[in-house]
């Protein structure tokens, strides 16, 4: 009876049931329209908090965004000769000749420096081709003794060593580019610095745009070096057949040898700085194509090159000058332009500028290769360990890079922290070919496509005990100092890194610093094999 009289009511009212239901459903549309918008709103704010990958970009095309290894044989040739050839062998080469005492030692120590310096070289190239990842003494380190001693390197590179390097050469540029300009005076301080403000910022735009631009121009730098030591080269073969013996360098090549042992020992350490370098191409293992076979084929051909290149010339400022004149010079290659080329000393001039450039230039384009590889193990914030999805080039680290040289020309004189520099850097070079000894005791069974004899990283080891020895003995106050900065990486490691229970507002601080980032460079983390970083 109630099915009965239900049915005789609906079938009072269809009209009115039709409307009710519809009524309902719109009214239950609406609300799933609401939480849905809401829920998109939500989601769509959620993702841009977070940092975006590369599937965000494309995310129909399964390419990974990685740095390509465009980098061939030449022009790792040209890496290492531009970086280790800057305008050192043309401003003060007399550093040898002063502790030394004689001509003829100082060309003896010229030579055994780029010996010394090839063995080092062979021995990175060993830890290069085993540990096949960028980053140089920052990777080894890492690998052989773990985080610590690796972040204290990057610490030290950071507030120290890529900074003062860099900016130094681009005042070395600065100064040499405006003498034509300023006649008999010296530029003036402000224009040496926004000229080499200028020239910093112009090549960290060179290198963020492309890696071919960027070797290409090295390439451009290389020549103008290998022009410049011809000119002093073939001038110093002219004169030793045109001027008499009354005024050669040579006339008695051995007669004021120093016989201090501490004071030969200083003119092997100004020696080594000259051919300071030698390890860059570790530093972008990643993009050099074949590394197993073009980095020790770099290091063999421009080494050799590069050792002889350094004795010639200095022969060749010896012929046309007096050691006495030598020492007393300010800027060798001026003083010997002048001497030959009178009032064309300005060509000279601006080849020493082209020379500084282009050791400005690759150490700009290796460099950055330390902080990217860093940020990307966590070490410094992320948004330094992306890369550009146009370019493929790691152009948050780049800038990062120009920024700090720009920020030391302004803050004071570079020149005071050089012996930081040379310090540090034997230092770490030290702990790198001890981890080499290390890793052979540790992994006898690894993989290493070049094993080099043990007696070469056992000697070289011996260097590096000298190089780090002799500044504490010569200069215990600055070696302190040096120690003291790279030591205050210990407590920012514990706090930034070993720290795990972080705060929020550091995560979400680093997490935004990323984002913003990645908008405004277009840039995305690295992926490479299936991992992103």
């Amino acid at each position: 009876m109630f099915v009965k009289s239900l049915k005789i009511k609906l079938n009072f009212r269809p009209h009115c049931q039709a409307a009710e239901k519809t009524n309902r459903f719109r009214v239950v549309q609406d609300k799933l329209k609401r939480k849905n918008m809401s829920l998109r709103a939500r989601t769509e704010d959620e993702q841009e908090k977070e940092p975006m990958n590369e599937d965000d970009q494309h995310p129909d095309c399964d390419q990974k965004v990685v740095m390509e290894r465009q980098l061939g044989l030449l022009d790792g040739v040209a890496m290492i000769v531009g970086t280790i050839v800057g305008s050192g062998i043309f401003i003060s080469p007399k550093g040898v000749l002063l502790s030394a005492g004689s001509s003829g030692l100082s060309i003896i120590i010229w030579t055994l420096c780029g010996l010394v310096s090839f063995v080092g070289a062979i021995c990175y190239a060993e830890l290069g081709t085993m540990i096949d990842r960028s980053g140089g003494n920052y990777a080894y380190l890492s690998e052989a003794y773990g985080p610590l001693p690796s972040f204290m390197f990057l610490w030290a590179s950071l507030l120290i060593f890529i900074p003062v390097t860099n900016a130094i050469n681009a005042l070395a540029f600065a100064n040499y580019l405006l003498l034509p300009l300023w006649g008999t005076c010296l530029p003036s301080e402000s224009a040496v610095r926004l000229v080499a403000a200028f020239a910093i910022a112009s090549l960290c735009l060179i290198n963020c745009w492309n890696v071919n631009w960027s070797a290409k121009l090295r390439s451009v730098f290389l020549i103008a070096k290998v022009v410049a030591l011809a000119l002093v080269i073939v001038t110093g073969c002219a004169f030793y057949f045109v001027q008499g013996n009354s005024t050669r360098g040579f006339q008695e090549p051995f007669a004021t040898t120093s016989t201090d042992p501490s004071l030969i020992a200083l003119s092997f350490y100004s020696g080594l700085f000259s051919y300071g370098g030698w390890n860059c191409l570790n530093f972008v293992v990643e993009e050099l194509k074949d590394p197993y076979k073009n980095l020790p084929r770099a290091i063999g051909i421009s080494m050799p090159i590069i050792t002889l290149v350094y004795a010639l010339a200095n022969v060749a400022y010896l012929i046309v000058l007096t050691p006495e004149e030598l020492l007393s010079s300010s800027a060798v290659a001026v003083t010997f332009g002048e001497r030959v080329y009178g009032s064309l000393t300005w060509i000279v001039q601006i080849l020493v500028a082209m020379s500084a450039l282009g050791s400005l230039h690759c150490n700009i384009f290796s460099s950055s290769r330390i902080f990217f590889v860093g940020a990307r193990n966590g070490h410094l914030p992320g948004a330094l360990a992306l890369i550009s999805l146009e370019n493929l080039t790691p152009m948050p680290a780049i800038m990062f890079i120009g920024a700090l040289a720009i920020a030391m020309l302004i803050v004071g004189d570079v020149y005071v922290l050089i012996n930081y520099v040379m310090f540090t850097d034997s230092a770490f070079l030290l702990a790198t070919v001890t981890g080499l000894l290390w890793l052979r005791w540790k992994r006898p069974n690894a993989v290493r496509p070049i094993k080099v004899n043990l007696a070469y990283p056992i000697a070289f080891l011996l260097v590096s005990v000298f190089l780090v020895c002799l500044p504490i003995i010569s200069n215990p106050v600055g070696a302190v100092t040096a120690i003291a900065i790279t030591a205050s990486a210990i407590p920012v490691f514990c706090l930034c890194i070993a720290w795990k229970r972080k705060p929020d507002w550091i995560s979400s601080s680093n997490q935004r610093l990323t984002t913003m980032c990645q908008k405004v460079f277009l840039a995305v983390p690295e992926v490479a094999n299936d991992k992103q970083y």
